[in-house]
């Protein structure tokens, strides 16, 4: 039986990440679940695998202010989402959050 050391909540939510190594990407994806220590989602590019990344996740998209949390990590995991036909959301990406901080749209 698998055990995890956080608790892991399923969490569809915007996320978009903004750089990937020391390259400045501009990608959208979506999360699939969300710990303390990390975060599972899908995008349509894969990232290097162990390579440093920041990604934004949005908290309060339908509400009148939108919540951001600014999210830097490290990929620890990258391949094909499995039975996705849609070239958009084609990987899934595993990755820490080790520092974050949250941003208000102004």
């Amino acid at each position: 039986m698998e055990q995890r050391r956080t608790r892991r909540f399923k969490l569809q939510l915007p996320l978009s990440i903004t750089r990937a190594g020391a390259e400045k990407v501009a990608l959208i994806g979506l999360t699939n679940n969300i710990s303390s220590s990390g975060v599972l989602f899908t995008t349509e590019r894969e990232p290097d695998l162990g390579g440093p990344i920041e990604y934004v996740i949005t908290l309060n998209s339908d509400g009148s202010q939108s919540v951001n949390l600014r999210c830097i990590g490290k990929v620890l995991r990258a391949g094909r989402a499995a039975g996705t036909a849609d070239v958009s959301t084609g990987y899934q990406i595993a990755a820490t959050l080790e520092r974050y901080e949250f941003i208000r749209d102004r």
